[in-house]
């Protein structure tokens, strides 16, 4: 039975549901690329600084955060991702840029204003036995090889949304994170409760060399770069079986650049490699064999290759739905299911990098239609992934800062991080030093 507060928590969102689906329409109208959500965050710090919260902008370059008076015992910070993802078959793409919400950030920043509504109450904020942050965070998808380079050169070193804000110290007073995303593994329930594994991944880019020479006159006195290329990769293809199912790898290749013209043997190719697995030393070996295999035809080829290593995600450790995420969603009579040992989520993200530091309580929903990443990707019930996922969100942080935090500092108290901000930013900057 749900008691005075989270009645109150409730009404509250109900009295705010037009400006919350509002807010999230806006959004998916005004897509825009990591590092690049200059409109988004405008328009995320203006809702949050209305509803009384301290507001600090620009963190990582387009974060934005409100905060609720300090408070004493655990601090909570409650996750939405602003960017959109490249698709430009989608109907709503942005013409410009070729990004579109189509992996639905938009309902994520939905369901945190939601919340921050809700829980912006005086009367609310009273019981609570710690303090808020709201924190929306730029660039959760892949940022490509040359907009990284621009990044660096301005200042961002990690080219990542939340590990950029880890190295900066956004996350140091946070003691547990919350995050949503719409369903990512086939769920047929409503809501899946908990964080199951998931992949990680590296990347880098790699500039083959060969020798260019007139494509009909003397081809015998040139070094086909794309041949060394087409060979490399499918050497990549032929290792497939020997990876293990278990390991859940994948791999992914795009060939930005393979020559200038036709009619000369190719003497440069550009092509940027991803490698995912589920584990941090799995995605090292497998990158070992990717090298191998390029490094082997450049010899086979007489060529040289050289690469450019790209900052990847860790792998999420998994975590069981919290007692208070149960809670919430009974009292919600939700339709859920809660993650099982054995389920997995063979996409990255970087919520990875975070459940190294920090316990995560996640759940996703439904209320879309159509493929992540797809051009038919589309909110259906704005209920469901909007006005649902907020109250998930805000009861679930009222039960754990309830009764002096109870639930919440047991969940601090029984976590053991695998880095803090100084260790974790040592082993970002070794994975990425140029070899």
């Amino acid at each position: 039975m749900l008691d005075k507060i989270e009645e109150k928590i409730l009404q509250r969102i109900d009295a705010y549901r037009e400006q919350i689906i509002n807010f999230a329409e806006d959004i998916a109208s005004h897509p825009e690329p990591g590092f690049e959500e200059i409109r988004t965050a405008q328009k995320t710090a203006e809702c949050l600084r209305q509803l009384g919260y301290e507001v600090t902008e620009h963190l990582a370059r387009t974060g934005v955060r409100g905060d609720s008076h300090p408070a004493e015992g655990p601090h909570l910070t409650i996750i939405g991702e602003m960017d959109a993802i490249g698709c430009k078959a989608h109907p709503v793409s942005d013409p410009v840029t070729g990004v579109a919400h189509a992996c639905g950030h938009h309902a994520q920043m939905a369901a945190m204003i939601g919340c921050a509504a809700a829980l912006a109450d005086t009367e609310i904020q009273k019981e609570l036995g710690g303090s808020l942050s709201f924190l929306a965070v730029p660039a959760e998808e892949y940022i490509d090889a040359d907009k990284r380079v621009r990044l660096q050169k301005e200042g961002t070193e990690f080219c990542c949304g939340k590990s950029e804000m880890i190295r900066t110290g956004v996350f140091d007073d946070t003691d547990i994170a919350l995050t949503t995303h719409v369903h990512m593994v086939p769920v047929e329930e409503d809501f899946y409760l908990g964080n199951p594994a998931c992949n990680g991944y590296s990347a880098e880019r790699v500039t083959v060399r060969g020798k260019a020479a007139h494509g009909a006159i003397d081809p015998w006195n040139g070094v086909n770069a794309l041949s060394i290329t087409t060979s490399a990769i499918q050497m990549m293809g032929l290792m497939r079986e020997t990876f293990r199912e278990e390991d859940h790898v994948r791999l992914h290749n795009v060939i930005r650049k393979a020559g200038d013209v036709i009619n000369s043997v190719p003497d440069e190719a550009v092509i940027e490699t991803k490698v995912r697995a589920a584990s941090l030393e799995k995605i090292e070996e497998i990158t070992d064999m990717v090298n191998r295999a390029y490094d082997g035809a450049a010899y086979a080829f007489g060529g040289r290759i050289e690469r450019e290593i790209l900052q990847g995600y860790m792998p999420i450790l998994p975590r069981e739905a919290d007692t208070a995420l149960l809670e919430a969603a009974e009292d919600l009579e939700l339709e859920y299911r809660t993650v099982q040992k054995g389920d997995f989520n063979n996409a990255c993200t970087d919520v990875g990098d975070l459940s190294h530091l920090m316990p995560v309580v996640n759940f996703t929903f439904k209320g879309f239609e159509g493929k992540l990443h797809g051009a038919d990707f589309r909110i259906t019930d704005p209920e469901k992934a909007y006005i649902l996922p907020a109250k998930l969100l805000a009861l679930t942080v009222y039960k754990l800062l309830r009764n002096g935090g109870e639930q919440a500092g047991k969940i601090c108290t029984e976590f053991t991080p695998v880095f803090d901000r100084e260790s974790y930013t040592a082993y970002i900057r070794k994975q990425t030093e140029q070899k």
